[in-house]
């Protein structure tokens, strides 16, 4: 239940004042519980692991493109599903499905230590546990979770993941958050679009790291951007509003936000809990997961250079969100950005937009790949 008698959503004005009753109570014992459960990532140091090998598999995204071979583009190499969840024995019955939303699974390999790394849930739980299932992701391998920013459309499948494979994920498996940001509740034009669930992660028996500005290390293999500047022309979308408080046990604690955010209604969202996942090739150069890319997609690829002390960008993959307004000369611009950063493979998806594709496509060749449901890219050192 996301409202009850002390949600204080009936008038937002009053919600720094939510705090008698059970609320209280509850938000009280919730903040012992998160201080204690709660810990800091390991800072990289600037000095970023090197992976040897990384396999970057897209479990959930808008688009699933069948009958498309596997195709090699220098040394990446692009699996794609041909021919659906088919057998010889029986007609298909399940298949990989679409939606809004985006869900990455990144295999690395050091030497021979291999990592599992889940990248975002997706929308709904039912397309996340069923395309791991056609793709025969085993959630018992993940080595940790990262959740880029507190959106429905990257966090909507995590508490069904969570539900579906108790008892299976690894004790204590560290869940990379961008700050208590992200805990706070959220709302588009359509009505609420933001409410993690901070006690499904307890009892997932999930280890909650806080990335709070720095960059941290996952997985002893990859990092993630810390907090992405805005520092280029980029003005992005902000299609969110968030409000800081408790409400029936959701929400960002008071206390641990910033006090200019802590007005007590609902204010445009910054997105500054944002975080993009990293890795540093070998002999080859970063590969960024951006997810979202509220921040802007050129702010989060210079803030993983930065984070890294590494300028050469391989690939990046992941949403841009360069849709609707955004139009062409904002693409054009973006484009002239990519051109600069010079990155061997660029894999726009999920709100990338249709036309960013097309332009991007026109200027940058076959640099630009589409990003597709079940599609895997290999990138070997």
């Amino acid at each position: 239940m996301l409202f009850g008698p002390c949600n204080c959503f009936a008038d937002p004005s009053l919600a720094s004042l939510c705090a008698g009753g059970a609320g209280y109570i509850s938000a009280m014992v919730g903040a012992m519980v998160a201080a204690s459960r709660t810990g800091e990532a390991r800072s990289t140091g600037r000095k970023v692991p090197e992976v040897d090998k990384l396999a970057v598999r897209i479990v959930t995204d808008n688009v699933v493109i069948q009958f498309v071979p596997t195709e090699t583009r220098g040394s990446l190499t692009i699996e794609r599903r041909t021919g659906g969840n088919t057998t010889p024995e029986a007609p298909p019955r399940t298949g990989l499905h679409g939606e809004w939303g985006l869900a990455i699974h990144a295999e690395s390999q050091i030497g021979a230590e291999t990592r599992h790394v889940l990248i975002d849930f997706g929308y709904t739980p039912e397309v996340l546990l069923n395309n791991m299932g056609v793709l025969k992701i085993d959630p018992s391998i993940l080595d940790a979770l990262v959740l880029s920013h507190g959106h429905y459309d990257h966090f909507g499948g995590m508490v069904g993941f969570l539900n579906a494979t108790k008892g299976k994920l690894k004790p204590k498996m560290p869940l990379f958050v961008g700050g208590e940001d992200a805990f706070c509740l959220r709302r588009n034009p359509g009505g609420n679009f933001g409410a993690l669930d901070r006690k499904a992660i307890f009892d997932a028996d999930l280890s909650l790291m806080l990335t709070e500005g720095t960059s941290a290390i996952v997985a002893d293999h990859a990092f993630t951007t810390g907090r992405i500047v805005q520092r280029s022309f980029e003005k992005p979308l902000l299609p969110t509003k968030e409000i800081v408080g408790i409400f029936d046990g959701f929400g960002c604690f008071p206390e641990k936000m910033p006090p200019e955010k802590n007005v007590g209604d609902y204010i445009p969202d910054d997105f500054d809990h944002e975080i993009a996942t990293n890795y540093m090739v070998k002999g080859k150069g970063l590969v960024v997961l951006t997810s979202c890319s509220h921040r802007g997609v050129i702010n989060a690829v210079r803030q993983a250079q930065e984070a890294s002390g590494i300028e050469k960008v391989h690939a990046v993959i992941g949403g841009f969100h360069i849709v609707p307004p955004l139009g062409d000369d904002y693409i054009r611009d973006t484009i002239a950005e990519f051109k600069q950063i010079n990155p061997d493979h660029l894999i726009p998806g999920h709100c990338a937009g249709d036309r960013f594709y097309d332009l991007a496509r026109d200027a940058m060749g076959d640099k630009v790949i589409h990003s597709a449901v079940g599609t895997r890219f290999v990138f070997n050192a």
